[in-house]
């Protein structure tokens, strides 16, 4: 099991991810693009990543984004988010 901690850290990454790709979670969920449960699920695949430190210099390179950087455990379902189908 991931430590506070670590979660913490990830569910922030997502959170700044999310914004700069334009995606509201809250939104998403009442829209039925997204079940609740799903939020969890990229938080944990945030977590394998090996290299989040990559990230948060990305994300404090990049005010606003069409795509995630390639290191991104969840780039699909940005992208999906974005176009407006379901995850």
């Amino acid at each position: 099991m991931q430590s506070i901690r670590t979660l913490k850290r990830h569910a922030q990454l997502v959170d700044q991810m999310a914004n700069r790709m334009g995606v509201d979670f809250e939104q998403k969920i009442m829209e039925g693009q997204m079940a609740v449960e799903t939020l969890g699920d990229i938080v944990l695949a945030c977590t394998g990543c090996s290299n989040p430190e990559a990230c948060e210099v990305w994300l404090a390179k990049n005010s606003a984004a069409t795509a995630t950087p390639e290191c991104c455990r969840n780039s699909d379902v940005f992208a999906l988010l974005k176009a407006g189908k379901r995850v």
